[in-house]
């Protein structure tokens, strides 16, 4: 979705610092962590272990105790380091660096005589790769929430940045494929239009499936349809709002939402607002019609730049009249 600046890094690294994020098997897959290619570096030797959670000033990690890795660390002072390695979707090698920590103490893991959780604490601030990988989790995780309900219209232009794969998909009723077109999408749900009877759907538990492209991949987000509306001139049709599941929407989900949205709203700061003519420009105050004094014209909201509607007009609940098959 775009290169990551070291003003972003340095946001990330400062707003989540002191957050800790558990390595679950969801956070596994979405930050492409290779968990065989995980060690801890304790002088010259290398011990294998699995990361628990990590923040951007230490970890947790749990390792065998039984393989000499305690005597190791009192001869070393407790200094070691992290070996980490993540895959990266827009590069075929992976991406391996090492943080520099040392140990502040180890308890019994699950109560196993053989397995501890070692904390670590970083001795520097880390790598950027792992504060953009991380800090991308993160501003998607606090994006899911503060802009929850904020629809993003879906256009060729919007589809193609977003990277779906197409706005023809499937929305699953009781295990049972029924083909739909996308018509918006958010965090929290999304508008969809397909074949159907609206006393019998209404209600209903569904799961959609939201395909991307560059990388591949395929979210199946489950939740209930909670409104309705017919759509005007195909009597057989109907337009029809999902409600998410918000503990079950995928983070893989939100991460390429927010990568969207922030994407466009770097554009929209970065985009130069126009300098009015001069004859608006004199009209104003200006004293030269080619470099007058007024004020330059305020650039468009960044809610319209990103394809959404704003946050008052998104909470209505009825929906917005769809005069077809193919979403305006």
């Amino acid at each position: 979705m775009g290169v990551i600046t070291s003003q972003k890094i340095t946001s990330f690294y400062e707003r989540f610092k002191t957050i800790d994020v558990t390595f679950s098997k969801e956070i596994i897959q979405v930050t492409g962590l290779v968990t065989q290619q995980v060690h801890l570096k304790c002088g010259s030797d290398f011990w294998p272990c699995v990361v628990y959670s990590t923040s951007f000033q230490g970890a947790k990690i749990a390792a065998n105790t039984q393989s000499g890795l305690i005597q190791k660390l009192q001869t070393v002072n407790s200094a070691v380091s992290l070996r980490l390695c993540f895959k990266k979707p827009d590069n075929d090698q992976p991406v391996t660096f090492f943080v520099s920590a040392r140990v502040s103490g180890y308890s019994p893991y699950g109560g196993s005589r053989d397995i501890a959780l070692f904390n670590l604490q970083f001795t520097q601030r880390p790598p950027d790769d792992l504060i953009e990988i991380m800090g991308k989790v993160l501003d998607a995780n606090i994006a899911s929430a503060k802009r929850r309900d904020e629809r993003i219209i879906l256009n060729p232009e919007i589809i193609r940045k977003l990277g779906l794969l197409a706005k023809e998909t499937a929305v699953f009723i009781q295990s049972v494929p029924r083909r739909c077109i996308l018509r918006d999408i958010s965090f929290s749900g999304a508008k969809l239009i397909m074949m159907g009877v609206a006393k019998f759907l209404i209600n209903r538990e569904a799961a959609l499936r939201v395909d991307f492209d560059d990388p591949r991949e395929s979210f199946l987000i489950k939740g209930m349809f909670i409104r309705s509306e017919a759509v005007e001139g195909r009597k057989e049709l109907l337009a029809l709002a999902i409600r998410f599941d918000d503990k079950l929407v995928p983070m893989g989900y939100k991460v390429r939402l927010n990568e969207y949205v922030s994407q466009i709203r770097a554009e929209t700061k970065t985009v130069p607002a126009e300098a009015p003519p001069p004859a608006e420009a004199a009209a104003a105050g200006g004293t030269d019609g080619a470099a007058g004094t007024s004020a330059p014209k305020a650039a468009a909201p960044e809610t319209a730049s990103a394809g959404t509607a704003a946050p008052a007009a998104e909470t209505k609940d009825d929906l917005p009249a769809v005069p077809g098959l193919d979403p305006p």
